[in-house]
């Protein structure tokens, strides 16, 4: 069963990472054949599940030596219709394949949760389309209609919740908004950034936002940056509006590259995890309501260990509260 669905515990005043870029560590640090860039294709045989789990126990590990919780996302950013269907996979399959990575995140926080680590399990959806482009985009009612395949799945399954990924226009992210909350799960949204701090399809961080809590009433749990740099978006998180207190995490590249030289890159740009665990320092300092830190394209073990680091989050796994701010939930 779910342990957490009716109370996410990284909505408090303590620090849960979660994991690096999976499929950039998958392909260019373990040698695994990802077609379609799809890491749910390795649940298919022992060898791949195996390499699944190594790589969800490292990081498992690093919250429990840093005494954090963790969100561990499934690895189903691609297992959704139309990439299944790119792969093989018929509706049948990709319900197998979905309730097949829930278990076996789940099967890594039973070996590994503890009172000063909780683990999360979260059901992990990515863009119908391209995850750096908004050219083909949907209405949120056909939104939702495509991803509540998926979301039901999960919904049926020990995932205490769904989180989507590399969301590039508000209308997606709206229509999976509503998938969840028609099943009755939690939901995270994490929104892209071009390097001028905006969306692919061009609207401001804060008015996608807006725009999803307005079609929702404010139904998400928190939202998200991922796939782009810090340098990309710090200045828009300068911005007033309360729009910046709904950003609860951040999952960044170690590139400063923009959407377009990575999709062209033959290398592995892995930047340096010592200065980008200091760049997540200075988001910190400016979204009292950050909790959740990993990484995204590039970034491996090492970013989301330095980030710990850099937080303040050993031994006692509470974040240092920014100048200015205080707990959502606790006050402090």
């Amino acid at each position: 069963m779910a342990r957490y669905r009716n109370g996410l515990p990284q909505l408090g005043n303590r620090l849960f990472v979660a994991d690096g870029g999976l499929e950039t560590t998958l392909l260019f640090h373990e040698g695994a054949h990802l077609p379609c860039f799809a890491a749910f294709d390795l649940l298919k045989d022992v060898t791949g599940r195996d390499t699944l789990t190594a790589y969800f126990e490292r990081y498992a590990q690093i919250a429990r030596d840093h005494g954090a919780g963790i969100v561990m996302e499934t690895p189903t950013w691609r297992a959704s219709r139309d990439w299944g269907a790119q792969l093989g996979y018929d509706e049948a399959a990709l319900s197998r394949v979905n309730r097949d990575a829930v278990a076996l995140v789940a099967g890594v926080r039973e070996r590994y949760e503890t009172p000063a680590t909780p683990i999360v399990v979260s059901g992990n959806l990515g863009p119908r389309d391209d995850g750096y482009r908004a050219d083909a985009r949907m209405t949120a009612d056909e939104a939702q209609r495509y991803h509540d395949a998926q979301v039901a799945t999960f919904a049926d399954t020990e995932a205490d919740m769904v989180a989507a990924f590399t969301m590039t226009y508000a209308e997606e992210a709206i229509g999976i908004v509503c998938a969840a909350r028609a099943r009755g799960m939690p939901v995270a949204i994490s929104f892209t950034l071009e390097t001028d701090g905006l969306l692919p399809s061009g609207m401001p961080l804060g008015d996608a936002i807006e725009a999803t809590d307005a079609a929702s009433d404010a139904y998400p749990a928190y939202y998200m940056i991922n796939c782009a740099h810090p340098s990309h978006f710090e200045r828009v998180l300068t911005e007033a509006g309360p729009w910046r207190e709904r950003l609860g995490g951040l999952r960044a590249n170690a590139s400063r590259k923009s959407h377009a030289e990575l999709d062209a890159s033959t290398e592995l740009d892995a930047g340096d995890p010592a200065a980008l665990a200091g760049d997540y320092r200075v988001v910190r300092s400016l979204l009292p309501g950050l909790r959740v830190v990993g990484g995204c394209c590039g970034t491996d073990h090492r970013h989301v260990a330095a980030i710990c680091r850099e937080l303040g989050a050993v031994r006692t796994g509470r974040l240092p509260v920014a100048a200015g701010h205080t707990s959502p939930t606790t006050g402090e």
